[in-house]
């Protein structure tokens, strides 16, 4: 689904070198979960993915199904099928939520050549989909992400991911300010999309979250590189231990 091989990246303001060499291969249907110390390069290897401005890739490259999405614009990843969960989403004050993800939902279907969704299946569809996540009808007529408490927008991602149905779906450490009803709620609702044409990336500081999104691979990400890869039981040492041992094994 997703083949990234010796990818090198750094800022384009001051050329300080962010990625260096990561390698990663996420198979089809698969949940791979990135855990590592501050500054080891994970939040930079989702924006240089989904084509955030400010970086510039130097060496490498990165592959969603064959197609190398390193020389695509960022609505055009998005179009091929990756999706980025915020970490921080960004309110649009003016944007009703609604028109929004009507929007985004048929922009996509018009560029895989598929007819657009009319007003009423879209409003059968969204209405099904945010009951699931527990969002109500208020918060679908509201700008979007405008006065929405922490967990509210974050729901408010997993409903854009379950509506535009991506291949590829990075969760930028979707975990960061919930508190425990929030996290499992959201990861209810990752976990209802999971399904063998589907892959997640999951960036994460903490095993908690990996408690309700079981990963099948757990990679550690130190420096810019994928230092170590094993199963879940990675994580957990690493809740345990801390990555001090991971790092001098590196070093």
């Amino acid at each position: 689904m997703l083949e990234i091989k010796n990818l090198h990246a750094e800022l384009e303001d001051d050329g300080k070198k962010i990625l260096k060499g990561v390698d990663l291969t996420l198979e089809a249907g698969k949940v791979h979960a990135i855990m590592g110390p501050n500054g080891s390069g994970k939040s930079t290897l989702s924006y240089v993915l989904s084509g955030r401005a400010g970086y510039e890739v130097t060496e490498g490259t990165a592959q969603l199904d064959g197609a190398d999405i390193l020389d695509m614009e960022a609505e055009e990843r998005a179009a091929a099928g990756l999706f980025l969960a915020f970490q921080y989403p960004v309110e649009i004050p003016g944007v009703g939520n609604m028109t929004f993800l009507r929007t985004a939902v048929n922009s996509q279907r018009k560029a895989r050549g598929e007819d657009e969704m009319s007003a009423a299946d879209f409003l059968k569809v969204v209405r099904a989909k945010a009951k699931t996540l527990k969002i109500d009808a208020d918060m679908l007529k509201r700008p979007v992400n405008v006065g929405f408490s922490g967990g509210e927008k974050k729901r408010n991602e997993i409903l854009q991911m379950a509506m535009l149905e991506p291949k590829m779906c990075i969760l930028d450490e979707t975990d960061s300010g919930l508190d425990v009803d929030a996290m499992k709620l959201v990861s209810e609702g990752v976990n209802a999309l999971r399904d063998e044409g589907r892959s997640f990336l999951v960036i994460t500081h903490y095993q908690r979250l990996l408690d309700h999104i079981k990963p099948d691979v757990v990679h550690i990400m130190a420096e810019g590189r994928i230092i170590k890869t094993g199963g879940p039981e990675l994580a957990l040492e690493v809740e345990n231990n801390g990555y001090a041992d991971l790092l001098a094994e590196y070093a």
